[in-house]
C-alpha cells in the first residue's frame, strides 16, 4: 500500500465513520447540550494535547540519552508528530518507526540506535498498557459485560501482544537465530528476482548483520548502563497516557455529564491497546465508530457518539495533521513514501556508520 493510497484510505474511514456516528447519534439533546457547554474546557483538553506532547518528545529525549546519544526537545516533537502520521497511514499503527529511524540517521543517529530507541519508546507504551487492561478488568469486571463489542475485540488483542512480546524476546535472546533467518529471506528474495545483483544480496546481508549487532548492542546499553534515563521515559510514558485519558473527562465536565475519572482511564487503557492491533490505517473506523460504542457505557448514548468524534480530535486529528506538514517541509513526499515502502535510498544505506562508530 503507498503513502498516499494509506492516507487517503485514513481519511475516508475517518470521515465515514464520524459522519455515521453523528448521524446516528446526534439530536436535539445533543446539540443543546453542546450549545450549553463551558467553552474554556476546550481550552483545558487542548493543554492535555500539549502536555502529552511534551512528555512524548521528552521520553524521545530520555531514551536517546540511554543509548549515549543527544536529542533536543525540538526534535523530539516533530518525532512525535511524525510517529502519529505513519500510524495514521499504515495498519495496526506500525508505520510511524521508519519516518523517525530516518529522520534519527540525518542527525547523527546511527540506524541501529534508531531503531532500539524508537521500539523501546512503543514497548514502554505497550508494556503499560498490557498492565493497565488486567487491572482495569479487575477493577471494573462489568467493564466486559456492558460491551460485547469491547469483549470480543480484546481477545483478539491478547493473542496479538503474545505473539509481538515472543517475537521481541527472540530478537533480544536469539540474535545469531534471527540473522540466519533473515539472510535466508534475502537469499529467496534473490531466487525470486526482487533483489537482483549479487552485489545488492551482500549489501543487505552486511546491513543486517551489522544493524543487528548494533540493535542488541544498544538494547544493552538502555538497560544496563541507562538505566536512569529508562526511567525516566518510563515515567513521561504513564504522564502522555494519563494526559490522552484526560481529554474525555474534561469534555465530560464541559457538557455537565457526571464521571468517574477512574472508570473513564481503565475504559480508555483498554480502548487505546486494542486500537494498537486493529487493522486498518490509524485504527481509523473502529476507533471511531468502536469510540461511540464503548463512551455509551460510561454516558448517555446521545452524547457518546459526539464525544467520540470531539476526543478523536484532539488526541489524534491534531497530531496527525502537524505530522502531515513535518512530512511535507522536512522529508517531501518523495522520501517518505521510499520509507513507508520500507526502503530508505541506497546511497543512504550504503554511507551507513559501521556498528560501534560513534558520530
Amino acid at each position: 500500500m503507498s503513502l498516499r493510497k494509506g492516507l487517503i484510505i485514513f481519511i475516508l474511514l475517518a470521515f465515514g465513520a464520524n459522519a455515521i456516528v453523528i448521524v446516528k447519534s446526534v439530536n436535539q439533546e445533543t446539540l443543546d447540550s453542546l450549545l450549553a457547554a463551558d467553552k474554556s474546557m476546550l481550552l483545558v483538553a487542548l493543554g492535555a494535547v500539549f502536555f502529552a506532547w511534551t512528555c512524548d518528545a521528552g521520553r524521545f529525549c530520555a531514551l536517546a540519552r540511554a543509548a549515549k546519544e543527544k536529542v533536543s526537545f525540538r526534535l523530539g516533537i516533530v518525532l512525535t508528530w511524525l510517529n502519529y502520521f505513519g500510524s495514521a497511514v499504515t495498519p495496526m499503527q506500525s508505520g510511524g518507526g521508519p519516518f523517525q529511524v530516518y529522520v534519527l540517521y540525518k542527525k547523527g543517529v546511527p540506524v541501529g540506535k534508531g531503531i532500539a530507541i524508537t521500539l523501546i519508546r512503543t514497548m514502554l507504551t505497550i508494556m503499560i498498557l498490557s498492565l493497565s487492561v488486567p487491572a482495569a478488568l479487575l477493577w471494573d469486571p462489568e467493564m466486559m459485560d456492558r460491551s460485547p463489542f469491547l469483549k470480543g475485540l480484546t481477545y483478539y488483542v491478547f493473542v496479538v501482544i503474545i505473539l509481538l512480546w515472543a517475537f521481541i524476546l527472540f530478537t533480544v535472546l536469539f540474535p545469531g537465530v534471527f540473522k540466519k533467518v533473515g539472510n535466508t529471506v534475502i537469499l529467496w528474495l534473490h531466487k525470486l528476482k526482487l533483489i537482483r545483483s549479487r552485489r545488492a544480496v551482500m549489501a543487505c546481508v552486511n546491513w543486517l548483520d551489522r544493524e543487528m549487532d548494533n540493535y542488541i548492542l544498544n538494547f544493552k546499553l538502555a538497560f544496563d548502563s541507562g538505566k536512569g534515563w529508562l526511567a525516566l521515559s518510563a515515567v513521561l510514558s504513564v504522564l502522555h497516557l494519563l494526559a490522552l485519558f484526560t481529554i474525555l473527562p474534561v469534555l465530560m465536565y464541559a457538557v455537565g455529564l457526571p464521571f468517574s475519572y477512574a472508570q473513564t482511564i481503565a475504559t480508555q487503557a483498554v480502548f487505546m491497546f486494542i486500537l494498537y492491533f486493529v487493522p486498518t490505517p490509524g485504527g481509523s473506523g473502529v476507533a471511531e465508530g468502536g469510540g461511540a460504542l464503548l463512551y455509551s457505557t460510561l454516558m448517555p448514548a446521545h452524547m457518546a457518539g459526539i464525544m467520540a468524534v470531539i476526543c478523536r480530535f484532539f488526541t489524534d486529528y491534531l497530531s496527525i495533521f502537524m505530522g502531515i506538514v513535518v512530512v511535507i517541509r522536512m522529508l517531501g513526499w518523495g522520501v517518505s513514501e521510499d520509507l513507508h515502502k520500507g526502503a530508505a535510498p541506497e546511497s543512504e544505506v550504503l554511507k551507513e556508520t559501521p556498528a560501534g562508530e560513534e558520530k
